[in-house]
Order: C-alpha cells, then structure tokens, then sequence
C-alpha cells in the first residue's frame, strides 16, 4: 500500500470529502458533550488549550547526535530530522506538534500513525484523537488494534505497531489517559447556564433605560392629553432626530424621571467569569494571568510567570513528548543510534537581545559574534575579513574579565595592565586570577565523588563484606572525574593566558597537555583515595577495640569529613594547581622567554613554600624544590595535599 491509499484508507474514501462535526446546540447536556464541542463553544477552554498548544508548537524540536558526554551536533540530513520539520505532504512541523499537544490537552491522548513508502519514505499522520473510538487485543497495558471510526461513519482497524501513541496518566486503566475535560465539565456548565440566562435577559427583557412618574394626586390626565404628551416627549428628547435630544426637559405636575440601566457589577457577572477562566487555567497548570486574568498583574510578576511557563507549566509535558519520540520514533526512522531530540526552550527564556548580548559577552570574556553575524541582523552583505572574532586590547592585553570592565579592578590581581616600555610590552600574568568558579566545580566534584563511595562503602561494611575497598574502581572513577575537568580548566586558563601573551587564544596547543593532565589526574586520584583508606582502616580497627554501644558510625564520619572538610581543600588545592599548569604551559609554548614566579598563598602554607615565596626562575627551569609549578606531581602527596600556591608569569616582547 502507498502512502495516497494508506491516508485514504485512513482518513475516508476516495474522492469523498471528510465530514466536519457539527456543532451542537446550546440546550444539549453538558455531560453529553465531546470535549471537540465544549472547545468549539467554550471560550475559556478554548484560550487556555490553545494558548498551552501554541506555546509548545512554537517551540523547535531540532534532532542532535550525542558525540560524546560533553559533546553533541546538530542534524538536519538524517531522516529523523526531515520528518520532524515535516511530517507529511499537507503538514509542517508547527503544525504536527499543535495538533499533538491540542490532542493531550482535551483528551490526555494524542495518536501518530507511522507510515513508509517507497517513494515519500517515512511520514506521521495525527489521527485526531476523537477518532479514536476502540481498541481490541494485546496486554492490559496496551493493546494490540485501535478503531477509527473516520466522520463519513466508515472504520478502519490500525496495528499498535503503526501507531506511536501519547497518553497520560489514568487511575485503573493504564492503556487510555483519563481527559482533563471531564474535570472541567461543571465548572463549563456554570457558564452555559449563566450565558444562556444573559441572553434571555436580553432577548426577553424590558428595555428601558428612563421612565417618567406622576404623583398621585396629580390631575387626571385625558387620553388624547397622554398621548399628546407621549409625542410631543418623543419628538423632543428621543431618537435621532429628537430637536430637543440631550438637553434637560423640564418637567410638569411634580413627574420625576428615572433611570433604570442593567447593572453587570451588581450582578458580578464578570467575577464569575474570571473565576471560570481560573478555573480551566488551573486545570491545565497555568498561571491565569498568562490567560487574561490581570488583577494582580505586574511587570515583574509577569515575567517571572513566562519563565515558569517553559518550567512548571509545560516542562513535564515536553519530557513526556521528548521521551516518546527518543525511545519510540527515532530508533525506528533513523539508523543512527545516539540520535536524540529536546524542545529548544532557551530561545523562549532568554531576555531581550541588549540583554543577552551582555550576559554572553561577560560569561565569554570576549565578543561572541563576527562582524559579518553582527551585520547579518541588518540583512548587511558581509565584508571581507568580517569572519575573525575581534578581541577588545582590554581583554587580549588588560586582562580584563570582559570588554565592558573599566579594568582598575583587575590591577593587581590578573597582574598590572601591559605597560609600554622602550618599545616593548609586558605582560604579568596571575594564577591565583584566575575565577573562583573553578575552585566551587573542583570542590562539588569532590563531594559527589565522597557521596557516591560512602554509598557503596557503607552497604558492603554493613553486609561483613571483607573486600569493601574496591581499589581499583574509586582511582579509575576518581581519575576520570578529574582529567575531564583539569582539562576544561587547563585549556580556558591557558587560552586566556594566550591571549594575555599577545597571541590568539587559539595558539594555545591544550593537545600538547592530554597525556600530562591524564598523569596528574591519576596521581591525584591514588593519592586522595589512599587517604580515605587510611582514615577508614583506622576508624574501623578504633570501633571494633571500643565497648561503647553509642559510638558513631565510624564509616559515616570519615565520610562525612571527607565531604565537609576534604572537599574543600582538595578542590582549592587542585584549582590552583591546574591554573599555575596552564599559565606555566602558555608561556612554555608561546614565550620561552618568559620568567616565572612562585607565589605563596593560602590559609595555612607549608613552611617550605613560605620560604620559597618570591622566587623567580626561567620559564624552563625549575624552582628550587624541583617542582616546574606550584602542585606539580613530582613533589608528590605531601608536597601538593592542600598547595593553593600560584604562580606568575612575566613577559616582555
């Protein structure tokens, strides 16, 4: 079958047009009616299921390929990508993904049929959930066939296997979800019978908005003296072409004019209908004032409910959908195997383009666009040499964090700003500069690291187990964990320290440092877990020689100041000691000219470090302990064990 007589199949005969639902009256039973009907009749249901559906459909759902743990791209030739922006000859991808959340939103259901043909290869056709009217066969937690039953009344029966089905959670039957509708049935009946009783006011009341009074012992008035009256009043103060209309009548025999004009406040019609706006928005996890509901509406309140939006609102659903297409969709349409898909939700968080723009310079210390991109915006050709990120001299030279810093905070931490000297310029460069943020990674690695042991440690010396020390699974864990973040550290220090040299940061080789940084990372790992060891050797030899019942866990105390203490200080330490690496290894490689200079620092140093403070050397020589930089291997456990020494590198050229 191709893919014209399978959609025919599907969806009615051929050559038949497909009969549209026809929209009920208002007097039918709520309970009675579709939840396709109450969304074609009900305003508020209709806003938020339509706002939810919109927001999503909005949304990218581009397809990347997982190269590595910390690595992906983006693919656009696999057919997996083709058919999600795709999805057949009559949809796109906006389309498909509307159709789907609209589906989950009124039914908690939603239905693509899969199908392949020789010529239009892989395509998705949503079945409209209503459409859906039977299932038959398989497992009680799915089944084997679904009916659809087309508009023209016709049947067709569909293999599970063709289907991929969405569907949320319902309490005793696994195979359907249970629609929101359902909830809201009420709540939608109340408003039925409160438009309906508004339309019969207005179809059926007096409409009046003054009437005139007499007192009771006025004169009697003659019929043709009434009626006199009656036009003469018309004449003057009514319709279009009242002489009189809009000016104020003046009144005889004690008669008083009175208005009687129907009040919405009095009858809160609108706080009603507020309150079923919320109501429905609840339902579906909005916030009601992303829907209409402004009273408590502010600009900052507003913003912070977008954000919520892409989180609380519509995060569960998007994994949902993100998991059914990864585990169900692309292994069947694709052949690679590492392929995945998530909603690109960032493009909908992130602020405005003056505020993005500042936010990602600062994190990058640099520009992050071409001038040819930063042109592009204009729909300006691009000119030559408009392809090279330009760096400002306050960030290449000065050493600034990012091109807006004045630079004065800078001076004397990063090294003093470059001087001109006879010609020449110099450069000082700091280790101990370099950011924090890479003593606070080291230091959570670390603790999670501890976590994950103790977990492990404790069940096996629960359990008697005599070989509870797996030696050599904590080094190649630990060591893994280190030399994927000393290289991180080690390249973006160096590439700054590059930069700071005078050369592109890209002339920074970080391939010349794998093998080196995979040794330190190794040494790192025996040395911290050997002390583990230790410390657990001895707690656990102090429990068994102690009597006291109330002692504490001695396994759960080595932990925990392997996490509260431990972490901290191995982290600092080994931040520092990968940042003295990195500007050692610039200047190694850029400027083999350069001068190093050893810099004590840190709450407690050791005594022979204290001494060393000040010492300068050749950028090839080592200092006088034998060490290339403050927490090289070569001094071995106790050199490095809490070393937050750096070094600075100087340089004219």
């Amino acid at each position: 079958m191709n893919f014209r007589a399978a959609i025919s199949a599907l969806f009615g005969r051929a050559g038949q047009p497909v009969a549209l639902y026809e929209t009920p009256l208002l007097t039918e039973i709520v309970e009675g009616m579709s939840p396709e009907v109450l969304y074609r009749t009900q305003p508020h249901l209709r806003t938020v299921v339509s706002f939810v559906a919109r927001n999503v459909a909005q949304l990218g759902l581009p397809v990347y390929e997982r190269v590595s743990n910390t690595d992906r791209k983006r693919v656009h030739d696999d057919p997996a990508a083709a058919l999600l922006r795709r999805p057949n000859p009559n949809m796109t991808g906006y389309e498909l993904r509307e159709s789907l959340v609209s589906d989950l939103a009124l039914y908690d259901n939603a239905y693509w049929f899969l199908h392949r043909d020789a010529e239009a290869g892989w395509t998705i056709h949503p079945i409209p959930a209503g459409w859906i009217t039977g299932s038959r066969g398989g497992t009680l937690f799915a089944p084997e066939v679904y009916l659809v039953t087309n508009p023209d009344g016709t049947r067709t029966e569909i293999a599970a296997d063709d289907l991929l089905v969405f569907r949320g959670w319902n309490p005793g039957e696994p195979r359907h979800g249970s629609s929101p509708v359902a909830a809201l049935k009420q709540i939608l009946a109340e408003q039925i019978h409160a438009w309906s009783y508004r339309s019969q006011i207005w179809e059926r009341g007096g409409r009046v908005g003054t009437y005139l009074t007499r007192p009771a012992d006025a004169p009697d008035w003659s019929k043709e003296a009434r009626e006199k009256f009656s036009r003469d009043w018309r004449a003057k103060w009514t319709g279009r072409g009242g002489s009189q209309a809009g000016g104020t009548p003046v009144l005889e025999d004690g008669m008083t004019l009175n208005a009687t004009r129907f009040n919405a406040r009095e009858e809160e019609w609108a706080e009603v209908a507020k309150l079923s706006l919320a109501t429905v928005a609840a339902v579906y996890h909005v916030n009601p004032v992303m829907v209409g509901v402004l009273d408590n509406a502010n600009y900052s309140n507003v913003r912070e409910f977008r954000k919520m939006l892409y989180g609380e609102t519509l995060g569960p659903m998007l994994a949902m959908v993100e998991d059914r297409i990864n585990n169900f969709l692309l292994p069947r349409v694709s052949e690679k195997p590492r392929l995945y898909t998530e909603f690109n939700i960032r493009e909908k968080l992130q602020g405005d383009f003056q505020e993005t723009a500042q936010l990602l310079s600062s994190a990058v210390g640099a520009p992050y666009m071409t001038t040819n991109e930063a042109r592009s915006f204009d729909n300006l050709p691009s000119i030559p040499g408009g392809d090279q990120l330009v760096t400002p001299l306050n960030v290449l030279l000065g050493r600034q964090a990012s091109p807006r810093d004045s630079g004065s905070q800078n001076l004397g931490a990063a090294g003093a700003a470059p001087e001109a000297k006879a010609g020449a310029r110099t450069a000082r460069i700091k280790s101990s500069a370099f950011p924090d943020k890479y003593s606070d990674d080291a230091e959570a690695l670390f603790a999670r690291f501890f976590r994950r042991q103790a977990a492990a440690v404790r069940s096996a010396v629960g359990a008697k187990s005599p070989d509870y020390w797996d030696e050599e699974r904590w080094n190649t864990e630990l060591a893994n964990d280190l030399y994927a973040l000393a290289v991180r550290v080690a390249t973006e220090v160096g590439r700054q320290a590059a930069a700071g040299l005078g050369f592109d940061p890209g002339d920074y080789s970080e391939r010349r440092t794998f093998a080196f940084l995979r040794a330190v990372s190794e040494a790192r790992a025996r040395w911290v877990n050997a002390t583990t060891l230790r410390q657990l050797e001895a707690a656990l030899a102090a429990a068994d020689d102690s009597d006291d019942a109330a002692a504490p866990d001695p396994v759960r105390h080595v932990f925990e100041v392997a996490d509260n203490a431990r972490a901290s200080t191995s982290g600092r330490a080994l931040a520092a000691a990968v940042a003295g690496f990195a500007v050692t290894e610039a200047a190694q490689q850029l400027r083999p000219e350069a001068t190093k200079t050893w810099e004590t620092s840190g709450a407690d140093p050791r005594p022979e470090h204290a001494a060393m403070d000040g010492e300068t050397v050749p950028i090839k020589d080592l200092f006088s302990n034998g060490a290339n930089w403050p927490g090289d291997p070569v001094l071995g456990a106790e050199g490095v064990a809490n070393c937050e020494c750096g070094v600075t590198v100087e340089s004219s050229w």
